[in-house]
């Protein structure tokens, strides 16, 4: 579709205007991201790739995949009965188009705008008579999808996910109002969410939301519309919710119990954002200590340095304490999205910069590495240590994180400011002009800095007239020697850095309160104010309690959190280098890398394995390390965020064993994991997923082989093999059976095993045969009748 192509073609500013119902709230309001025009080198770029790629790319990729057709079949458009693989599937047309009316509202678009019109309008033709808007039901499949249940809502507290269908429709009917002015999309969400007020209700359907997300859509519908209906359901489906179901979906106990955060860390952080917004807007108090208590146990205890949540792959849940695994994290892209719409709602309830350092943190890093630098190829986990395996895609068949950072990145200037009464908040540090109205009159902001590459900040104030107000500057955790709150990170350097805030070139008296300087004096036009924050590179330590940061250090310098990557050291590797934890750091900018980064550079040393000795050989080193959002964006390589200080903490480079030197297949379509195999990792069990490992998942009872195809000719006589096994809760078992064979001319031959084939968990699997002269060895896996198998290391002598 070419016109798609060029739907970022935009001119005029758009001045459309909305008028908003009014009721009770947040004591502060953020400053809407329409009255912030940010024109800085950091921001500024990336809004515009989302805009004129990022938005277009995932329009079209939703038609391909079939996300229209689903609507399209509904309506009864299209012949057929073949949907998509997701029951939410749905909700990427909605995400896309809420983030095509920010963008919209920052640019006018014409063709864009058509285009969403033609979208709406295939929506409404979907929708049932009586506001019910479900495709996967509406098409009427011979063979229905097994999460839909055999009628409306049956299935809703499990996976059918009807009502987050509608809270994202709500999203996106509300955005694409007050982009267009126009009804179209939100008449159609009205006409669903007076559904859900029919059907829901105590003495009515008395069911709370399988994934949530509709709490906080119909907040958003209650704030356009007026209509307490809304704002009375979103607060049913949250009190309704617990305490007979799970911690995956936060149903184990009533809400207001809940005082650590388990379960999908999605779902978990979209309750927690819904419950501060119920809270706000109906002035009950009593979900505060709830959301409190979680806050804290994710901040000092299940926060990756990069801000990102959910340490498990498992439910793509919150771990325990303190388990924050690097290779296998989750850190899902959709996690930190919702992790910066809990934290910007904890800030407007409590005026804490404390919440603004996580949203902060969360957004430079584990949020913006979620999608690539050229804006077409997306991360849904994001591990903080890689080798190799991980890679960006363009797509994906469970496609939330692409559509969900499409809708995020435009809002990004809505969280710079906010207001109370004469309170003027600064959050958020990037160049910009903004139109802020107080109390006391209307104030122009203009903020001009290199932030995050450099910590001077200037602002000019200029008041409608000379007034008296407050300003609030956030002076960031960091630059108070604290990376996070609490005392889960600490930098090692502990030793307080000067900050320097002027007015008018001198220096000001201010007092603090919550993590900001507040400076309350009578406003001019033209007064300028200077922050100038110690930006320097400092070393961060994780608490003794994380065992997986054990004797390592990650660089950050402002927010931005640090890490290596193959192609800026020694041969393509960083899991074998060490850093002293006392060496220096240098820092440049590089204007043609990565479009444009400041780099650091310091001395250590790699580390490699020897055949038959346990003494590492070491070489001196230049080490260099990136921002962690720009890693990946020069194929799958390498990486570490955590760099270790103590030898016992690194990974040394293989020795070279036959097995190291040989080049790897499988019977796998991605190849990505087949090296995992000769990584000389011993795992400390058969579910260890710290390292890579190969796995044949979702497959079973098939027979699936591994190949070692050697550097020359060896004679050999034992294969050991270790089995990945996640029992009980993961899809990989140990094998029915294998066998090895050996390459005789072009044939493959079983070898004549002296010792049994041994098939067990947590150990080398040995099966010594008959010496043979050969230049490949093959494993041949018959998978599980019920499950996949998985290998971690296979070693040949």
């Amino acid at each position: 579709m070419d016109f798609i192509k060029q739907l970022a073609l935009g001119v005029a500013l758009s001045s459309s205007s909305i008028a908003v119902a009014q009721h009770q709230d947040y004591p502060i309001q953020p400053v809407p991201f329409t009255h912030v025009h940010v024109h800085d080198d950091f921001w500024a770029p990336k809004m515009e790739v989302n805009a004129s790629v990022t938005i277009p790319h995932t329009l079209e990729m939703c038609r391909k995949n079939g996300r229209i057709d689903n609507f399209l079949r509904a309506a009864g458009k299209l012949d057929g009965d073949n949907l998509t693989d997701f029951t939410f599937d749905d909700t990427d047309i909605y995400k896309v188009i809420e983030g095509a009316s920010y963008a919209m509202q920052v640019q006018k678009n014409p063709q864009l705008d058509a285009y969403v019109d033609s979208l709406i309008n295939i929506i409404g033709d979907a929708q049932e008579e009586d506001g019910y808007l479900f495709t996967f039901r509406t098409v009427k499949a011979a063979r229905p999808h097994e999460w839909i249940g055999s009628k409306r809502w049956e299935k809703e507290e499990d996976l059918s996910h009807e009502l987050y269908n509608s809270g994202h429709l709500f999203e996106a009917a509300v955005a694409h109002y007050q982009a267009t002015g126009k009804k179209t999309l939100l008449d159609i969400a009205i006409k669903n969410a007076d559904l859900l007020v029919r059907d829901f209700g105590y003495g009515k359907e008395e069911r709370y939301p399988g994934h949530q997300v509709v709490e906080i859509g119909l907040a958003r519908l209650y704030r356009v519309t007026g209509k307490k209906e809304y704002l009375d359901l979103a607060k049913f489906f949250l009190d309704v919710r617990g305490p007979k179901g799970t911690e995956y979906n936060q149903a184990h106990r009533r809400v207001v119990d809940q005082h650590e955060a388990v379960g999908h860390a999605v779902r978990a952080t979209y309750m927690y954002t819904a419950m501060a917004d119920i809270a706000a807007l109906t002035g009950d108090k009593s979900y505060l200590a709830a959301i409190d208590d979680i806050w804290g146990d994710v901040v000092n205890k299940k926060l990756y340095i990069t801000g990102g949540i959910g340490a498990t792959g498992h439910g793509e849940a919150f771990g325990k304490a303190y388990d924050l695994p690097n290779m296998s994290a989750y850190a899902e892209t959709c996690a930190s999205i919702a992790n910066v719409y809990w934290n910007s709602r904890m800030f407007l309830l409590h005026g804490d910069a404390k919440y603004v350092d996580v949203l902060e943190r969360t957004l430079y890093n584990g949020l913006l590495s979620g999608v690539s630098l050229s804006g077409d190829r997306f991360f849904y986990p994001n591990p903080l240590a890689s080798m190799g395996q991980h890679q960006r895609g363009a797509w994906f068949s469970c496609a939330c994180c692409i559509s969900n950072m499409t809708r995020f990145l435009p809002s990004v200037p809505g969280y710079v400011y906010a207001q109370n009464n004469n309170d003027l908040y600064v959050n958020l540090f990037m160049s910009n002009s903004s139109n802020i109205k107080l109390s006391a009159g209307s104030v122009q902001v203009k903020q001009q800095t290199k932030y995050p590459w450099d910590g001077k900040i200037t602002m000019e104030i200029d008041p409608q007239k000379n007034k008296n107000f407050t300003l609030k500057v956030r002076i960031p955790g960091w630059a108070q020697q604290q990376p996070v709150p609490g005392d889960l990170y600490q930098f090692i350097d502990a030793e307080a850095k000067p900050i320097t805030l002027m007015v008018n070139g001198k220096p000001v008296k201010y007092t603090w309160d919550k993590g900001y300087a507040v400076i309350t004096r009578t406003w001019k036009k033209g007064d300028k104010v200077t922050l100038d924050l110690p930006m320097e590179t400092e070393k961060v330590v994780a608490k003794a309690e994380v065992k997986e940061d054990k004797g390592k250090f990650t660089f950050q310098r402002g927010p931005i959190v640090y890490c290596l990557e193959g192609p800026d050291n020694k041969d393509n590797l960083v899991q074998n280098i060490l850093v002293d934890k006392a060496a220096p750091a240098d820092v440049t900018f590089e204007a043609n890398l990565l479009n444009g980064i400041n780099v650091l550079k310091t001395k250590g040393a790699g580390y490699k394995r020897q055949l038959n000795s346990d003494i590492l050989l070491r070489s001196e080193q230049e080490v260099k390390a990136i921002p962690y959002y720009t890693w990946a964006n020069r194929g799958p390589n390498d990486m570490m965020v955590w760099v270790p200080y103590e030898a016992s903490a690194s990974k040394p480079q293989p020795a070279p064993t036959i097995a190291s030197k040989s080049k790897v297949s499988s019977s796998l379509v991605n190849s990505r994991t087949v090296n995992a195999l000769k990584d000389q990792y011993d795992p400390v069990d058969s579910k260890d997923a710290s390292y890579p490992y190969l796995h044949w998942w979702p497959k079973k009872n098939t027979t699936e082989f591994v190949q070692y195809d050697f550097d020359g000719e060896y004679t050999v006589s034992q294969s050991k093999v270790y089995w990945f096994d996640d029992s009980p809760w993961g899809g990989c078992r140990i094998p029915a059976s294998y066998k090895v064979y050996y390459k005789k001319g072009e044939e493959w031959v079983p070898v004549n095993n002296i010792t049994a084939y041994e098939i067990a968990k947590d150990k080398y699997n040995t099966i010594k045969f008959e010496p043979v002269k050969t230049t490949a060895l093959r494993l041949e896996v018959l998978l599980p009748a019920e499950h996949a198998t998985g290998i971690h290391e296979w070693s040949i002598e």
